[in-house]
Parts: structure tokens; sequence; C-alpha cells
């Protein structure tokens, strides 16, 4: 087995023993610096790869002090007003962090700025309201009495986001605030690439050039108490400004408004169905990202250097599934890994020569400090990840952070060690092949490949509150033996006989959200292809509130499909009987107590329907079939190895496979099996830290009993 490669370790000026131990041990041949930290002279001549965090739009605040109308903007809108009696007066920076956001009003606000009047959604008369920069307040003349009423406005970045929370994260006292400055306008856009040349120029042993990341932070807003106030890691409220605004306009033919952005002050995040100006926005920003990123990575292919993109931070416009990321030539992205799923979202990346993830914990206080226990959080991360290496691996691994903080902890430095070994054992025996793979599946939303794994996800596998049941099935399918592509009803639109290229649809989420379709439920184009798919042969899979919106008697469009419907409190008055529990092979293995996370207090199942599980008359698991396919409706399914057998049970029957069932299996829930036909290899997988025991089926049906250490993988031939 190969004993050094595909790791990479941080270091700082003090720890150079340190840096050069760990490689040994780690066999590391990769090292980087970090936000904070210098590169060591006395490690520039070592046999490993140099990798430089290189920062396109902070860290030179003489260049953006000197230059402040070319500093990055963001679309902000205010909280609600409601007018009483007389003029009302609404101050723009209630509830925002003073020191990180300041008010453009060098741009003509009456172009770049709106007053709605949210009672009826008209725009307020640009004649109708003043801004006063000595108070900070816009006040709007003679308003409607009980009316409520926003400002959106334009604000200058003037402390970058990612080096806020760094800052505060690490306790930084009487640091520099860095500024973001716009590398998309003229003059900044000059002198930045002379920029990266002079860096590359004054770096000569630096190999890797790690931008992190291009040009526009996702948005992420504080509040007066340096409190995360907002934050969407897809956003695109902070990649505007008047300059890219009027190119914008240019090149679609219509008017931009701040609404387009601001929408209502849901700010277009990745739950909201997008709107097309939204969405030509977006495609706008890709080309244009594209363009600008291109130029840098191909002065740095100039130089002799490669162009590695942190999957993160000013990311905003290269997202990496998209066609317009394949022109731009990078040599490599990294990411973070937080589980299954974000690995995904880095390892499925094509166009590029290699991938790596930067595995949790990240080297910060927050978690190394006296008292805490980076081993244990080390262990969760790897053993949720490599479910999903062992379906799509990463090329190469990493760690990040101040590594003294880390040396700390010899335990945490021993564990880490395993799992170096581990990984590079797991890719030479994986890489280059497809595993197994039992059915195709496809998850149909709004977004499709543009938000590829990253469903229901704040960052880097931290979920919000309301969600982690429907993220569940996300980072379920992460490490399961199907072929899984994200599709949107555009997609099936513009091609009617996509889903035929597929066993099994889902559709998860709440109502009225971009993960199920909202309005594009009532497009007879989209039910009749569904429902043409299902009546064939096809499966589909509901999770939550699936094909949903209150249309024609219905509020779940599919019905028909499910089998169930959801009470809106529009058929109280209809009786329902169906709330018997069934046995099932979907539940199997589950045992008595099925856990649905949030579930659903208000489904009901129909005549037609088999109803598996209901928690006081609320259907949370239910089958039915419709033609010669079927429907499989689930409440909901936070992850877990028991929860990742009944989808998995799920998928095989809605796709008419349970006969499939004993094909590369083990009859354990927390052991997994992984078939790699063309290596002639599969692999047995202990994904807990108990020992277990299992019986495993091949491919061919027979099977053996086997016992598993804690965390334990073994290795056969085929």
């Amino acid at each position: 087995m190969q004993q050094r490669g595909r790791v990479t370790i941080p270091t700082d000026v003090d720890v150079v023993p340190e840096t050069l131990t760990l490689m040994e041990r780690w066999g590391a041949d990769a090292i980087r610096d970090c936000d904070g930290t210098d590169y060591p002279e006395e490690l520039r001549a070592v046999d490993a790869k140099v990798y430089s965090t290189y920062y396109t739009t902070r860290k030179d605040n003489t260049w953006a002090k000197a230059h402040p109308e070319e500093i990055q903007q963001m679309y902000i809108m205010t909280p609600f007003y409601t007018a009483v009696d007389g003029d009302l007066q609404i101050h723009l920076m209630t509830h925002l962090y003073p020191d990180m956001l300041k008010v453009n009003n060098r741009d003509d606000i009456t172009r770049w700025w709106e007053v709605i009047d949210r009672t009826t959604g008209a725009v307020v008369s640009t004649s109708q309201w003043s801004y006063d920069e000595t108070t900070g307040d816009v006040t709007i003349h003679k308003p409607e009495a009980f009316h409520s009423y926003t400002v959106s406005f334009l604000a200058y970045i003037m402390w970058d986001p990612v080096h806020m929370y760094n800052a505060v994260t690490n306790g930084w006292k009487d640091v520099e605030k860095q500024i973001t400055f716009d590398v998309r306008q003229p003059k900044t856009h000059t002198y930045s690439m002379e920029r990266l040349r002079r860096f590359i120029a004054e770096h000569p042993y630096v190999d890797v050039i790690r931008y992190t990341t291009f040009f526009h932070q996702f948005t992420l807003i504080f509040d007066e108490l340096a409190r995360e106030k907002y934050v969407d890691w897809y956003g695109y409220s902070a990649s505007v400004s008047p300059y890219i605004l009027e190119q914008f306009e240019k090149e679609v033919g219509y008017r931009f408004r701040p609404e387009f952005i601001i929408d209502q002050g849901y700010m277009n995040n990745t739950y909201r169905v997008p709107s097309k100006e939204f969405q030509d926005f977006q495609a706008f920003q890709r080309r244009e990202v594209a363009k600008l990123a291109k130029e840098m990575v191909d002065i740095t292919h100039a130089c002799g250097k490669e162009a590695m993109m942190f999957l993160g931070d000013h990311w905003i416009g290269m997202e990496p599934f998209m066609e317009e990321f394949q022109t731009i030539g990078l040599d490599a992205v990294v990411g973070s890994v937080g589980n299954g799923a974000t690995l995904r979202l880095i390892s499925d990346i094509e166009g590029v020569r290699y991938t790596e993830g930067r595995f949790l914990p990240y080297f910060f206080p927050d978690t190394f400090h006296e008292g805490g226990d980076p081993t244990r959080e080390a262990k969760v991360n790897w053993v949720t990840a490599r479910r999903a290496i062992l379906r799509k691996p990463i090329d190469r691994i990493g760690y990040g952070g101040y590594l003294k903080l880390a040396t700390q902890f010899p335990d945490f430095i021993d564990y880490v060690e395993s799992v170096c070994k581990e990984f590079r054992e797991l890719y030479e025996n994986i890489k280059g092949t497809t595993p197994y793979c039992v059915k195709r599946v496809a998850i149909l939303n709004c977004w499709g490949k543009m938000r590829a794994w990253g469903n229901h996800m704040v960052h880097h596998a931290i979920y919000y509150k309301q969600n982690y049941s429907y993220a569940g099935i996300i980072e379920a399918l992460s490490g399961a033996p199907f072929d899984v592509k994200f599709i949107s009803f555009d997609d099936i639109r513009n091609h009617p006989d996509l889903l035929d290229s597929f066993d099994v649809v889902l559709n998860v989420g709440d109502a009225y959200t971009a993960y199920t379709g909202g309005d594009n439920w009532k497009d007879e184009a989209i039910l009749t292809a569904v429902r043409r798919f299902v009546y064939r042969g096809g499966g589909f899979i509901g999770v939550g509130e699936p094909a949903s919106c209150q249309w024609q008697g219905h509020f779940f469009q599919l019905a028909d499909i499910l089998g169930v419907e959801e009470e809106t409190g529009y058929t109280l008055n209809v009786d329902k009987y169906n709330w018997q529990d069934h046995a099932h092979f979907i539940t199997e293995d589950s045992g008595d107590a099925i856990d649905f996370g949030e579930g659903k207090k208000n489904i009901f199942a129909l005549e037609s329907a088999t109803v598996l599980r209901q928690i006081d008359k609320g259907v949370q698991l239910a089958v039915n079939t419709f033609g010669q396919g079927r429907g499989v409706y689930i409440s909901g399914l936070p992850y877990s190895f028991a929860n990742s057998r009944l989808l998995y049970r799920a998928i095989l029957w809605a796709a008419s496979a349970e006969g499939k069932i004993h094909r590369w299996f083990s009859t354990n829930y927390n052991v997994e099996v992984h078939a790699y036909v063309k290596n002639g290899k599969y692999c047995v997988v202990n994904n807990t830290y108990e020992p277990q025991q299992t019986t495993v089926y091949r491919g061919d049906g027979s099977s053996f009993a086997v016992d598993l250490a804690a965390n334990a993988i073994l290795w056969y031939e085929i």
C-alpha cells in the first residue's frame, strides 16, 4: 500500500518541527498556509507541494481605501415599518453590524434603491421619500396610514464577512478589518491581475495557488451584536454593484430592479422558487465570473503554477456543476467535508484534474480547547464521509487551521494518522472504477444539477433546524449504491423523455419551496410526464409535502400516485378511514420505532394506499400502486443507519426490484457492502465504533457470516 501522499496539512512559523514530524506520520505530500498564518522560511525547500492561500478580494486595505468606489457591495432590506400618522422615518442600519456595512449613497439612490409599500406591493415614487446622510434615515413623506414599508438599499462591505467570522470565532482583538474590493470593476480588475503576477513572482516556492475563492462572497450578514443574522451559502445578494447591474441590463434587455435580488426580504434564498429575473441574473454572473476567473487561472498557468479553488467563501458564480465552470481551466477544487453530501459536492465535480476534501475538525479554538474532544468530531466526520468516498472518491484529503492547537491533542494526532492510511487504501482500491449501482435515481426540484448534493444544507453539513428530516435523504443517498442525478422541472419541460432514463424519482421538502416546486405542479406538462413515467413502471417517492400546491381540488398534486393527501382544512368534512398499520418489505429492518424527525401531522391515506406507519392518525409512511408503477410517501427521514436502510428498501420497492435486495447486501444495517465489479473487489464496512456481526450477500446471492471490529473495513476479491 502507498505509504505517503494524497494528504495536505497546515503549517505556521511557530510549528516547523511539528510540521515535519506530522508530514512523516500522516504521510503528507503537501503543506498549506491558513488565514492569519505565514509560510515558514525553513519549509520552503521541503519535499512537498506548497499551497498558498490567495485572496482575490481582500488583504489589501491600502488599495481598497484608495478606491472606495470599487469596494464590493450588497443589497440589504430594512425591517418592515408601519406608518401611523405623518411621515415615516426608517433607519437603514437597524440590527446590522456597524463596522461591516456602510450605506452607499455615492451612486444614484433614486436609481439603485427602492422603497416599497409592502401592504400593496407598489413601489413608492422617488419623489415621495428622501435620505438624510447625517442620521442614516430614509423619510417617507405622506405614507398611507397603517401600510407597512421597507427600504432596499446598497451597502459597501467594509469588513469581509469571512474575515469577520474568523475574527469573532478566534477572539482576535485589535485586528485590522479587511475590506472587500471588487475585482469586476475596471481599476481593481487591472490592479488585481498585476497583484496576482507580483504575488507569484514573490513566492517562487509556492506550487499551488489556492484561491479562496474568487470574487463574490455568499450572503453572510451579522447583527449589531456580531452574531450571524442571515446566511445563505448560495446567496447572490453580495454580488451586486451599479457597474455590474448596468452590464446585466445591457445583456438581458430589461431594466433591473432591486426587488429582483431583495425578493420581499427573502433574498432569493435557496428555498425560494426562483423567478425568471433572478435566474437570468445568476446566469449572467456565472458567465462573467467564469471569464474573470479564467483570466486569473491563465496567469497562474503562465507562471508555472497550479490553480486550485476553495469551494466556499467568495465562490458565488462558480457553481461547479454548471457549464460555465468547465471553461475556467482550474486544476483542482478543495472543499470542506462535513458529511457524505458535502463530500459528493466535491468529488462529483468534473473538469478538474483532482479534488480534495478538507476534513473536520478545523484546527480552531472553538474545538481545540481544554476539555474539547476533537478526536470524537474527527471520528464522526470520517465515518460519515467514508460512505460517500466509497461511492465517488475525492483524490486527496487535508486539514486546515492552526497546527499548534492540534499538536496539543496526541490522541487526535494518532487518529488522523490512521485516517490518512485508510484513505490511501480506499483510494487505491476504488479509484477509476464505477461502483455497483442497483438503480438510477433522480432528485427533482427547481435547481436540478446547480444545487446537486447541496439540498437542505446551510453549508458544510450544517442543517437548518426545520429540515434535517429532508437533509437526511440526501445524506443517505450520498453513500448508497444508486446512480443519483439532480434534475429540474425545466429539464423535464425541455426533454419530455428525460424520466425514462431513471427508475425512481424523489421530491423532497416543504410545500411552496424550491425543493418541492410550488406552482410547477400546476403545469400539465410536468404532471403528465411524471404520471406517465410511474404508470409505465417507474417509482415516485415523496418526502414531506411532495408535489404540493393548492390546485384543482388537491394539495398533493400526485395524490393518485402517492395514495396520500394533506389536510389543509378544506376537506375536514370528508371522512377518512384508512389508518391501519401494515407490515411491508420497506419496514422489514426497521423494528417497531422509526425516526421520522419532525414528520408531518396532517397527512391522511386514500382508500387505495397501504399505510405502513401512522402517529395519532397522521400518516408517516405509506405506499400505493399506480398502473405498473409505485408510489411511496415518507413524512421525513433524518440521517441514521437505520433510516438509510429504510430508504434503500423504499427505492427498491418503488422500482419493483425487491428481488435485488440480496445483492451486495448486509443483513445488519450498521454494515454496508460496496462492490467494484470492474476491479474485481468488494468491501464490507462497519459504520459504527462498536463491533458488528452480519451476513453478507455477494452479487450472485451467495452469502457468508462475518464479524467486524469497530469501524473496520474488510476487502475481498470477487
